[in-house]
């Protein structure tokens, strides 16, 4: 039988990764189906959605990775939100017929939130399926707290720019991916070219300056050294992502290239420095942290 899992899997966390791992376990099971939406659902409830920790097609490759067979999107609409919790699962058990469901203790759809597991068992009982209610997972942060894996909390680590802490709960680093676009090339002039990354609606952890790595699509990995702000020392600047790779010069041509950048910790805050030669000796060190 088939066995469904239903989320919004933004950044595909350890919370949702053990969501399909209990699917796969699960008896009798043959296929394991995520089915998500194509946006956010807060997109259309007022206050907008969250910022994305995943785009649609990595956060599908990322399920797919953790063991969902396949990922189903459905299209988010007014008459989507609107449907009653029984109603919801009803339409979702025509379209997709599957004998289990698994979910966290915490999980609430339909109109208003007002559906829980409970209500998923009481369909089930009528429609002939299963629920499994799967354990929450906690992490430990670098700090020595506990935590439950939730987008929520990945986004408020990213925002204080504790990328290692995120990466516990993520599973792996955070990561950006765009492609590299043209920019003020201040770094050029200093000595330290920079690759600046279009973040293509990606959530940006706090602005700063970070050990990352960086690869590409031909399978290239540098260390690199990433700084998030709007450069202060020149004024103020729309805010940017740029990346200065380790040990590569500037006749590395990554224009219009589409790169991933990986943010493993955290170096400093962003400053603004009196003069340029301050600040050329704050990316030296910089760089020596990073490559250290």
């Amino acid at each position: 039988m088939d066995a469904v899992l239903i989320g919004n899997f933004d950044g595909v966390h350890l919370g949702h990764q053990a969501l399909v791992h209990a699917a796969r376990k699960a008896a009798d099971i043959e296929s394991v189906i995520a089915v998500t939406f194509d946006a956010h659902p807060r997109t259309l409830l007022r206050g907008g959605a969250p910022p994305l920790l995943t785009l649609p097609a990595e956060r599908s490759r990322l399920l797919r990775h953790a063991g969902a067979t396949r990922v189903e999107s459905l299209q988010l609409d007014d008459g989507l939100l609107a449907r009653l919790p029984e109603e919801f699962i009803e339409w979702l058990h025509q379209r997709i017929p599957f004998g289990l469901i698994v979910e966290g203790a915490d999980f609430r759809f339909g109109r208003g939130r007002s559906g829980d597991v409970r209500t998923l068992e009481a369909v089930g009982a009528r429609l002939g399926f299963e629920t499994l209610i799967a354990k929450q997972v906690e992490v430990s942060l670098c700090d020595g707290n506990i935590v439950s894996a939730r987008s929520s909390l990945v986004r408020w680590l990213l925002e204080l720019g504790r990328v290692a802490d995120a990466a516990r709960v993520l599973g792996r680093s955070h990561a950006v991916e765009g492609p590299v676009v043209r920019g003020a090339q201040r770094g050029r002039g200093l000595g330290f070219p920079t690759a600046n990354v279009d973040p293509c609606g990606i959530m940006l952890p706090a602005d700063g300056v970070y050990a990352v790595e960086v690869t590409s699509a031909d399978g290239d990995r540098w260390r690199g050294a990433a700084s998030i702000g709007s450069n202060p020392t020149f004024g103020e600047q729309p805010r940017t992502l740029e990346v200065h790779l380790l040990g590569v010069g500037s006749s590395l041509d990554l224009y219009g290239k589409t790169i991933r950048v990986h943010f493993l910790r955290w170096i400093r805050g962003m400053v603004r420095f009196d003069s340029v030669d301050g600040l050329v000796a704050q990316m030296t060190r910089d760089c020596e942290r990073v490559g250290a």
